[in-house]
Protein backbone atom coordinates (compact mmCIF):
# COMPACT_ATOMS: atom_id res chain seq x y z
CA UNK A 1 0.00 0.00 0.00
CA UNK A 2 1.46 3.48 -0.96
CA UNK A 3 0.28 6.01 1.11
CA UNK A 4 0.75 10.16 -0.09
CA UNK A 5 1.34 12.43 3.38
CA UNK A 6 1.43 16.43 2.41
CA UNK A 7 2.47 18.42 5.37
CA UNK A 8 4.98 15.22 6.16
CA UNK A 9 7.59 17.35 7.68
CA UNK A 10 5.10 19.00 10.48
CA UNK A 11 3.75 17.92 13.38
CA UNK A 12 0.88 15.90 12.82
CA UNK A 13 2.39 14.74 9.44
CA UNK A 14 5.88 13.46 10.55
CA UNK A 15 4.12 11.56 13.30
CA UNK A 16 1.45 10.35 11.17
CA UNK A 17 3.89 8.76 9.11
CA UNK A 18 5.85 7.03 11.83
CA UNK A 19 2.26 5.12 12.42
CA UNK A 20 1.75 4.15 9.17
CA UNK A 21 4.98 3.11 8.61
CA UNK A 22 5.25 0.77 11.16
CA UNK A 23 1.73 -0.41 9.33
CA UNK A 24 4.04 -1.61 6.90
CA UNK A 25 2.70 0.75 4.17
CA UNK A 26 4.96 2.75 1.74
CA UNK A 27 4.89 6.52 2.25
CA UNK A 28 5.53 9.33 -0.06
CA UNK A 29 5.94 12.45 1.23
CA UNK A 30 5.48 16.12 -0.85
CA UNK A 31 7.64 18.90 0.73
CA UNK A 32 9.33 21.72 -0.33
CA UNK A 33 12.15 21.04 1.02
CA UNK A 34 13.56 17.59 0.77
CA UNK A 35 16.25 18.33 3.34
CA UNK A 36 13.13 18.68 5.81
CA UNK A 37 11.91 15.32 5.41
CA UNK A 38 14.76 14.01 7.10
CA UNK A 39 14.70 16.55 9.95
CA UNK A 40 11.42 15.79 10.78
CA UNK A 41 11.77 11.79 10.83
CA UNK A 42 14.84 11.01 11.79
CA UNK A 43 14.19 12.08 15.61
CA UNK A 44 11.24 9.26 15.13
CA UNK A 45 13.73 6.82 14.57
CA UNK A 46 13.21 6.91 10.42
CA UNK A 47 16.13 6.97 7.83
CA UNK A 48 16.29 8.75 4.52
CA UNK A 49 15.99 5.76 2.57
CA UNK A 50 12.31 5.33 4.68
CA UNK A 51 9.87 7.06 2.65
CA UNK A 52 10.05 8.74 -1.12
CA UNK A 53 10.04 12.61 -1.47
CA UNK A 54 8.14 14.57 -4.16
CA UNK A 55 9.47 17.85 -4.29
CA UNK A 56 6.83 21.08 -4.66
CA UNK A 57 4.01 22.54 -2.86
CA UNK A 58 0.66 21.88 -2.12
CA UNK A 59 -0.31 25.04 -3.87
CA UNK A 60 1.33 24.16 -7.12
CA UNK A 61 -0.94 21.80 -9.39
CA UNK A 62 1.59 19.93 -10.99
CA UNK A 63 3.76 18.76 -8.05
CA UNK A 64 0.56 17.57 -6.32
CA UNK A 65 -0.33 15.78 -9.14
CA UNK A 66 3.01 14.04 -9.01
CA UNK A 67 2.99 13.23 -5.35
CA UNK A 68 -0.64 11.75 -5.69
CA UNK A 69 0.16 9.91 -8.45
CA UNK A 70 -0.32 5.61 -8.35
CA UNK A 71 -1.10 6.29 -4.24
CA UNK A 72 -3.50 4.07 -3.12
CA UNK A 73 -4.51 6.57 -0.20
CA UNK A 74 -3.95 10.36 0.98
CA UNK A 75 -3.26 11.97 3.97
CA UNK A 76 -3.71 15.64 3.72
CA UNK A 77 -1.90 16.94 6.73
CA UNK A 78 -0.20 20.35 4.96
CA UNK A 79 -1.38 23.46 7.01
CA UNK A 80 -0.14 26.61 8.33
CA UNK A 81 -1.15 26.36 11.91
CA UNK A 82 -0.39 30.07 13.50
CA UNK A 83 -2.58 32.81 15.61
CA UNK A 84 0.13 35.02 14.19
CA UNK A 85 -1.52 37.69 12.29
CA UNK A 86 1.12 38.10 10.20
CA UNK A 87 0.97 34.79 8.14
CA UNK A 88 -2.74 35.57 7.05
CA UNK A 89 -2.28 35.82 3.54
CA UNK A 90 -0.14 32.61 3.98
CA UNK A 91 -2.75 30.82 5.95
CA UNK A 92 -5.46 31.62 2.91
CA UNK A 93 -3.42 30.24 -0.28
CA UNK A 94 -1.97 26.79 1.90
CA UNK A 95 -5.26 25.79 4.06
CA UNK A 96 -7.60 26.83 1.42
CA UNK A 97 -5.93 27.04 -1.86
CA UNK A 98 -4.40 23.89 -1.19
CA UNK A 99 -6.88 21.90 0.39
CA UNK A 100 -8.85 22.11 -2.47
CA UNK A 101 -5.78 21.26 -5.39
CA UNK A 102 -5.02 17.99 -2.65
CA UNK A 103 -8.45 16.77 -2.39
CA UNK A 104 -9.09 17.07 -6.27
CA UNK A 105 -5.89 15.66 -7.22
CA UNK A 106 -6.31 13.31 -4.63
CA UNK A 107 -9.98 11.85 -5.98
CA UNK A 108 -9.16 12.02 -9.36
CA UNK A 109 -6.35 10.32 -9.06
CA UNK A 110 -8.75 7.36 -7.48
CA UNK A 111 -7.19 7.40 -3.89
CA UNK A 112 -8.90 5.90 -0.85
CA UNK A 113 -9.20 6.63 2.11
CA UNK A 114 -8.42 10.80 1.39
CA UNK A 115 -8.25 11.58 4.87
CA UNK A 116 -8.22 15.35 5.60
CA UNK A 117 -6.71 16.88 8.97
CA UNK A 118 -9.22 19.61 10.01
CA UNK A 119 -9.57 20.64 13.58
CA UNK A 120 -12.20 20.83 16.48
CA UNK A 121 -11.77 24.79 15.92
CA UNK A 122 -13.16 24.51 12.38
CA UNK A 123 -16.44 23.46 14.00
CA UNK A 124 -15.97 27.11 16.64
CA UNK A 125 -18.15 28.79 17.97
CA UNK A 126 -20.31 26.20 18.29
CA UNK A 127 -24.03 26.55 18.79
CA UNK A 128 -24.32 23.46 21.28
CA UNK A 129 -23.32 22.12 24.69
CA UNK A 130 -20.36 19.98 23.01
CA UNK A 131 -19.47 19.25 19.31
CA UNK A 132 -20.11 16.36 17.45
CA UNK A 133 -19.17 14.96 13.74
CA UNK A 134 -22.40 16.39 12.64
CA UNK A 135 -21.72 19.94 13.66
CA UNK A 136 -22.26 22.61 11.35
CA UNK A 137 -19.01 24.40 10.28
CA UNK A 138 -18.15 27.62 12.84
CA UNK A 139 -17.83 31.33 11.11
CA UNK A 140 -14.81 31.72 13.44
CA UNK A 141 -13.56 35.55 13.98
CA UNK A 142 -9.74 34.59 13.60
CA UNK A 143 -7.68 34.17 10.57
CA UNK A 144 -6.22 30.78 11.17
CA UNK A 145 -9.30 28.93 12.42
CA UNK A 146 -11.53 31.06 9.56
CA UNK A 147 -9.08 29.41 7.19
CA UNK A 148 -9.59 25.77 8.34
CA UNK A 149 -13.25 26.09 8.33
CA UNK A 150 -13.01 27.32 4.84
CA UNK A 151 -11.14 24.20 4.21
CA UNK A 152 -13.19 21.97 6.00
CA UNK A 153 -16.51 23.27 3.96
CA UNK A 154 -14.16 21.76 0.53
CA UNK A 155 -13.75 18.43 2.15
CA UNK A 156 -17.42 18.29 3.62
CA UNK A 157 -18.39 19.45 -0.17
CA UNK A 158 -16.57 16.04 -1.47
CA UNK A 159 -17.86 13.90 1.22
CA UNK A 160 -21.71 15.11 -0.04
CA UNK A 161 -20.94 13.83 -3.41
CA UNK A 162 -20.02 10.22 -2.46
CA UNK A 163 -15.76 11.12 -2.70
CA UNK A 164 -14.28 8.52 -0.39
CA UNK A 165 -13.12 11.36 1.91
CA UNK A 166 -12.62 11.29 5.54
CA UNK A 167 -12.34 13.97 8.09
CA UNK A 168 -10.11 14.28 10.95
CA UNK A 169 -10.41 16.51 14.05
CA UNK A 170 -6.98 17.01 15.96
CA UNK A 171 -7.51 18.53 19.10
CA UNK A 172 -4.84 21.08 20.47
CA UNK A 173 -1.70 18.81 20.45
CA UNK A 174 1.05 18.01 22.98
CA UNK A 175 3.93 15.86 22.50
CA UNK A 176 7.86 15.59 21.95
CA UNK A 177 9.60 16.22 18.29
CA UNK A 178 8.29 18.69 17.14
CA UNK A 179 9.95 19.69 13.84
CA UNK A 180 9.10 23.84 13.92
CA UNK A 181 7.92 24.00 17.60
CA UNK A 182 4.51 24.78 16.53
CA UNK A 183 1.95 26.46 18.61
CA UNK A 184 1.11 24.61 21.37
CA UNK A 185 4.10 23.24 22.53
CA UNK A 186 5.54 27.10 21.82
CA UNK A 187 2.57 27.94 24.54
CA UNK A 188 3.70 25.27 27.19
CA UNK A 189 7.39 26.37 26.71
CA UNK A 190 6.18 29.71 27.09
CA UNK A 191 4.87 29.06 30.55
CA UNK A 192 7.57 27.21 31.65
CA UNK A 193 10.04 30.22 31.19
CA UNK A 194 7.12 32.40 32.84
CA UNK A 195 6.17 34.49 29.70
CA UNK A 196 2.21 33.84 30.36
CA UNK A 197 1.58 35.36 33.94
CA UNK A 198 -2.29 35.84 32.71
CA UNK A 199 -4.52 33.20 31.44
CA UNK A 200 -8.15 33.66 29.55
CA UNK A 201 -10.46 31.61 30.81
CA UNK A 202 -12.65 28.38 29.45
CA UNK A 203 -10.80 25.70 27.94
CA UNK A 204 -9.93 23.89 24.95
CA UNK A 205 -9.16 19.99 24.39
CA UNK A 206 -6.33 18.87 24.54
CA UNK A 207 -4.50 15.53 23.05
CA UNK A 208 -1.47 13.81 22.00
CA UNK A 209 -0.20 13.80 18.96
CA UNK A 210 0.94 10.51 19.19
CA UNK A 211 -2.71 8.93 19.20
CA UNK A 212 -3.81 11.18 16.33
CA UNK A 213 -0.87 9.15 14.64
CA UNK A 214 -2.43 6.09 15.30
CA UNK A 215 -6.17 7.63 14.49
CA UNK A 216 -4.66 8.10 10.94
CA UNK A 217 -2.82 4.94 9.99
CA UNK A 218 -6.02 3.18 11.21
CA UNK A 219 -8.27 5.13 8.90
CA UNK A 220 -5.67 4.77 5.97
CA UNK A 221 -5.80 1.61 6.59
CA UNK A 222 -8.95 0.49 5.24
CA UNK A 223 -11.51 1.59 2.00
CA UNK A 224 -13.20 5.19 3.39
CA UNK A 225 -16.24 3.34 2.21
CA UNK A 226 -18.76 5.50 4.13
CA UNK A 227 -18.03 9.62 4.30
CA UNK A 228 -16.74 9.56 7.56
CA UNK A 229 -15.56 12.04 10.31
CA UNK A 230 -13.38 11.38 13.20
CA UNK A 231 -12.14 13.00 16.47
CA UNK A 232 -8.58 12.41 17.30
CA UNK A 233 -8.28 11.48 21.33
CA UNK A 234 -8.69 14.29 23.40
CA UNK A 235 -9.50 15.39 26.85
CA UNK A 236 -11.38 18.54 27.47
CA UNK A 237 -9.23 20.68 29.90
CA UNK A 238 -10.19 24.68 31.47
CA UNK A 239 -6.92 26.52 31.79
CA UNK A 240 -6.96 25.81 35.08
CA UNK A 241 -6.52 22.14 34.85
CA UNK A 242 -4.05 22.76 32.52
CA UNK A 243 -1.72 24.77 34.13
CA UNK A 244 -2.12 22.61 37.64
CA UNK A 245 -1.33 19.89 35.49
CA UNK A 246 1.83 21.42 34.60
CA UNK A 247 2.36 22.60 38.07
CA UNK A 248 2.08 18.98 38.74
CA UNK A 249 4.35 17.23 36.18
CA UNK A 250 7.24 19.85 36.81
CA UNK A 251 6.49 20.85 40.54
CA UNK A 252 7.02 23.93 40.14
CA UNK A 253 4.62 27.10 41.16
CA UNK A 254 3.90 28.52 37.99
CA UNK A 255 2.07 31.79 39.13
CA UNK A 256 -0.86 32.46 36.91
CA UNK A 257 -3.72 34.62 36.64
CA UNK A 258 -6.79 33.94 35.14
CA UNK A 259 -9.20 35.97 33.99
CA UNK A 260 -12.55 35.74 31.76
CA UNK A 261 -11.67 35.10 28.13
CA UNK A 262 -14.27 36.69 26.39
CA UNK A 263 -13.06 40.31 28.77
CA UNK A 264 -9.68 39.78 27.07
CA UNK A 265 -11.10 39.75 23.73
CA UNK A 266 -10.59 43.42 23.26
CA UNK A 267 -6.76 42.96 24.15
CA UNK A 268 -6.55 40.15 22.28
CA UNK A 269 -7.75 41.70 19.28
CA UNK A 270 -5.29 44.78 19.70
CA UNK A 271 -2.30 42.42 19.83
CA UNK A 272 -3.38 41.20 16.69
CA UNK A 273 -3.12 44.22 15.32
CA UNK A 274 -0.32 45.48 16.91
CA UNK A 275 1.45 42.12 15.53
CA UNK A 276 1.57 42.94 12.46
CA UNK A 277 3.63 45.49 12.38
CA UNK A 278 6.06 44.24 15.85
CA UNK A 279 8.69 42.51 14.28
CA UNK A 280 8.93 40.06 17.61
CA UNK A 281 6.15 37.57 18.40
CA UNK A 282 4.14 38.56 20.99
CA UNK A 283 2.60 35.57 23.37
CA UNK A 284 -0.63 36.68 23.97
CA UNK A 285 -2.67 36.16 20.81
CA UNK A 286 -5.85 36.80 19.93
CA UNK A 287 -6.38 33.34 18.31
CA UNK A 288 -5.92 31.78 21.92
CA UNK A 289 -8.00 33.92 23.62
CA UNK A 290 -10.43 33.02 20.63
CA UNK A 291 -10.25 29.64 21.00
CA UNK A 292 -10.46 29.75 24.68
CA UNK A 293 -13.80 31.64 24.72
CA UNK A 294 -15.36 29.55 22.51
CA UNK A 295 -14.34 26.18 22.94
CA UNK A 296 -16.41 23.30 24.20
CA UNK A 297 -15.70 19.72 25.18
CA UNK A 298 -16.05 17.20 21.86
CA UNK A 299 -19.39 14.60 22.63
CA UNK A 300 -18.83 11.37 24.67
CA UNK A 301 -20.44 9.53 21.68
CA UNK A 302 -18.05 10.71 18.44
CA UNK A 303 -15.94 8.47 16.88
CA UNK A 304 -12.15 8.47 17.94
CA UNK A 305 -11.98 4.97 16.03
CA UNK A 306 -11.17 3.20 19.20
CA UNK A 307 -8.01 5.21 19.98
CA UNK A 308 -8.24 6.38 23.56
CA UNK A 309 -6.55 9.06 24.89
CA UNK A 310 -3.27 8.81 27.10
CA UNK A 311 -3.03 10.89 30.26
CA UNK A 312 -2.48 14.26 29.89
CA UNK A 313 0.17 14.21 32.56
CA UNK A 314 2.12 11.86 30.43
CA UNK A 315 1.83 14.00 27.65
CA UNK A 316 3.00 17.23 29.16
CA UNK A 317 5.85 15.08 31.01
CA UNK A 318 6.75 13.93 27.55
CA UNK A 319 7.06 17.43 25.96
CA UNK A 320 8.74 18.87 28.82
CA UNK A 321 11.29 16.59 29.25
CA UNK A 322 11.49 16.72 25.17
CA UNK A 323 12.00 20.56 25.23
CA UNK A 324 14.34 20.22 27.90
CA UNK A 325 16.34 17.17 25.96
CA UNK A 326 16.79 19.31 23.00
CA UNK A 327 17.62 22.72 24.86
CA UNK A 328 14.42 24.88 24.05
CA UNK A 329 14.26 24.87 28.20
CA UNK A 330 16.45 24.98 31.27
CA UNK A 331 16.83 22.13 33.99
CA UNK A 332 15.35 24.38 36.25
CA UNK A 333 12.12 25.43 34.03
CA UNK A 334 11.46 21.79 33.19
CA UNK A 335 11.60 21.16 37.24
CA UNK A 336 11.12 17.29 38.45
CA UNK A 337 9.51 16.09 34.55
CA UNK A 338 13.35 16.46 33.48
CA UNK A 339 13.60 12.81 35.25
CA UNK A 340 10.60 11.16 33.94
CA UNK A 341 11.23 8.77 31.48
CA UNK A 342 9.12 8.93 28.34
CA UNK A 343 5.76 7.61 28.78
CA UNK A 344 4.75 4.44 27.06
CA UNK A 345 1.22 4.12 25.17
CA UNK A 346 -1.72 3.62 27.06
Amino acid sequence: MLVCVTGGTGFVGSHSVAAILRLGARVRILARDPAGVDRALRPLGIGPAAVKVVTGDVTDAAAVARAVDGADAVLHAASVYSFDSRRRAEMRRTNVRGTQLVLSSAVRAGADPVVHVSTVGALYPAAQAAIRADSPLGMPHEAYLASKSVAEGIARLYQEEGAPVVITYPPALLGPHDPHLGDQNSRLRNALRGLMPVWPGGGFPVGDVRDTAELHAALLAKPAGAQERHFGPNRYLTTRQYVRILREVTGRGLPAVFLPARAMLPLGALTGVLQRIWPWHIPAEHGAVYTCAHAVPVGPDVSTYGIGARPTADTMADTVRWLHGTGRISARQAGSAAAVPEASRV
